[in-house]
C-alpha cells in the first residue's frame, strides 16, 4: 500500500487502482516514467481521494506505450496532436498523455498548436499548467512528489498563484481561479490578481462561462472567497451586474457562503437558481438580471426562476408584520413553492439571523399546514367538472375558474366541494 505525507503531516493511503500501478510498474521496466498529475495530486497533498487518474508518461515513444496498455484493455488515441491514450477496462478508464508544449496561434480557448515530447522534463513540461498547485506530480508507483514551481508551498499559504506567463493565453483560466479560491479556499497572489486584469473573457462562450460559475457557487468550499477573487481580478468589467449587498461585498460573500451550506441538500437545478440569486441581490434592476442571465446560460428554469426569487425576496421583512394566510398562498402561486424561498430568506444577512431563522421556522410550519410548501395550490374548481356541467372552454369559463381560485386563496372556498357549489350557484344550477 503506497502512502502520501499530507500538508497536515498525516500519512495518507490515498484510493489508487491496483490495475494502475501495475501499468505503472511495466512503463517503468520498459524504460519510461509515468506520473499522476493535476487534480489528483493537488487532493492528494489535501488528505482527499480523487478518482481522476490523469497519468503523464515519460521518456517512452507513444508507438511503445499503445501496444503495453493494450494488455490490460481496449485503447483509443483520443487524438495523435494531443497524446492521449484513452485506456477501458473493466470498471476503470484511465487517461494517459505525453509532455508537451503549447503555443497559442488563434483566437479562443482552443487556439493552441500542441507539441508531444517524450523527453521534456517534467519541470518543463509542467511549465504550461495553469496555477503551481495544479501543477505537481507525483511518480508512481511509489508516489514521489515532484514540485517544481512551489505548488505545496502555496498550498499550505492557502495562496494561489499562476505557473508562469503562459497562463495569459487561456482566457478560461481567469474563471477557474474563481472557482479554485472558493473551493480550496485560497487568496489570489498578487502578481496573478493583476496579470488577470489585463486579460479579456471576449473569446469565451457562455457555455464555458457558465460551467466556471456553476463550479465556483455548487461545488463544496467558501464562495465568498470565490468572490474576492472575482473582484481582484476586475471581473466587473464583465459582469457589471454584481453588485455589492446594501453597499457591501462582505455581506455579499456571506449570503453566497450561507447559501452554499443551506441549499446543500437541494437539487442541483435549484441550488444553482439559489445561488444566482443570492449572487444578483445587490442589483435592483430587472433588465440587469436578464442581462447577466442570457449572458450565461440558456437554460429556461434558471431563465424563469432566478428573477421570480429576486422580485419576490423582500416580500415579507423577517424583522417585521408576519404573512397572513392568504399572503402565504399566494406567495407559493407566484413561486411554485415556498422551499427555495425560505432558503433564501433564512441565508439573507440584510436580516439579523435569529430573526430570520424564527420567521423561516413559523412560515414553513404554517406553509405546510396550508400544504403549500412544496408546491403552489392548484384550484379546486376544474375544467372538467365546468365542462360535466355543460359548459364548453371560452371566456366565462376561464373567468369562473380565476374567480374561484381567488376565493380559495383567501380561504373562503375550502375544497373542492365548495368551489363546485360555490360554481353550480354562479351559473344558477
Amino acid at each position: 500500500m503506497v502512502t502520501v505525507r499530507t500538508l497536515s503531516g498525516d500519512e495518507f493511503s490515498p484510493d489508487l487502482p491496483g490495475r494502475l500501478l501495475k501499468i505503472a510498474g511495466d512503463i517503468r521496466a520498459a524504460g519510461g516514467r509515468a506520473f499522476l498529475v493535476g487534480g489528483w495530486v493537488r487532493d492528494a497533498m489535501l488528505g482527499k481521494n480523487c478518482r481522476d487518474y490523469d497519468i503523464e508518461v515519460y521518456d517512452m515513444a507513444q508507438d511503445a506505450l499503445v501496444p503495453l496498455l493494450s494488455k490490460y484493455g481496449r485503447t483509443n488515441l483520443v487524438g495523435k496532436a494531443f497524446g492521449v491514450i484513452h485506456l477501458a477496462m473493466k470498471g476503470l478508464s484511465l487517461d494517459f498523455s505525453f509532455p508537451r508544449t503549447e503555443n497559442k496561434v488563434g483566437y479562443g480557448h482552443r487556439g493552441f498548436v500542441v507539441h508531444t515530447d517524450e523527453k521534456l522534463s517534467f519541470k518543463e513540461a509542467a511549465l504550461r499548467r495553469d496555477f503551481t498547485i495544479n501543477a505537481m506530480g507525483m511518480e508512481l508507483p511509489e508516489l514521489t512528489l515532484c514540485d517544481p514551481y512551489g505548488g505545496v508551498d502555496d498550498l499550505k499559504a492557502h495562496r494561489l498563484k499562476h505557473v508562469s506567463e503562459a497562463f495569459a493565453e487561456d482566457s478560461l483560466r481567469i474563471l477557474r481561479g474563481v472557482q479554485f479560491a472558493s473551493r480550496f479556499e485560497l487568496t489570489l497572489a498578487p502578481e496573478t490578481a493583476e496579470l488577470c486584469k489585463s486579460l479579456s473573457l471576449e473569446d469565451l462562450s457562455k457555455e464555458r462561462i457558465y460551467e466556471e460559475f456553476k463550479k465556483w457557487l455548487l461545488k463544496p468550499g467558501k464562495p465568498s472567497l470565490g468572490l474576492w477573487a472575482f473582484l481582484e481580478m476586475d471581473l466587473l468589467r464583465f459582469f457589471p451586474e454584481v453588485k455589492p449587498l446594501d453597499g457591501s461585498y462582505e455581506k455579499l460573500g456571506e449570503f453566497l457562503d450561507n447559501i452554499s451550506r443551506n441549499a446543500a441538500a437541494e437539487p442541483e437545478e435549484s441550488r444553482m437558481a439559489m445561488a444566482f440569486a443570492s449572487l444578483l441581490s445587490g442589483n435592483s434592476c430587472a433588465e440587469d438580471w436578464e442581462k447577466f442571465l442570457t449572458g450565461m446560460t440558456n437554460e429556461v428554469k434558471l431563465l424563469r426562476n432566478v428573477p421570480k426569487l429576486l422580485r419576490y425576496s423582500s416580500a415579507a421583512s423577517p424583522e417585521g408584520a408576519f404573512l397572513d394566510d392568504s399572503e402565504i398562498r399566494r406567495l407559493s402561486v407566484a413561486l411554485e413553492g415556498l422551499r427555495e424561498y425560505s432558503i433564501l430568506v433564512a441565508s439573507n444577512p440584510m436580516y439579523g439571523e435569529q430573526a430570520r431563522l424564527a420567521f423561516v421556522e413559523r412560515l414553513k410550519t404554517r406553509a405546510i399546514e396550508l400544504g403549500v410548501f412544496e408546491k403552489a395550490p392548484e384550484p379546486y374548481l376544474t375544467g372538467r367538472y365546468l365542462m360535466s356541467l355543460g359548459l364548453k372552454p371560452g371566456k366565462q369559463f376561464g373567468d369562473l375558474i380565476r374567480e374561484s381560485f381567488e376565493l380559495q386563496l383567501d380561504g373562503k372556498l375550502q375544497d373542492a366541494e365548495q368551489a363546485e357549489a360555490w360554481a353550480k350557484a354562479k351559473l344558477g344550477l
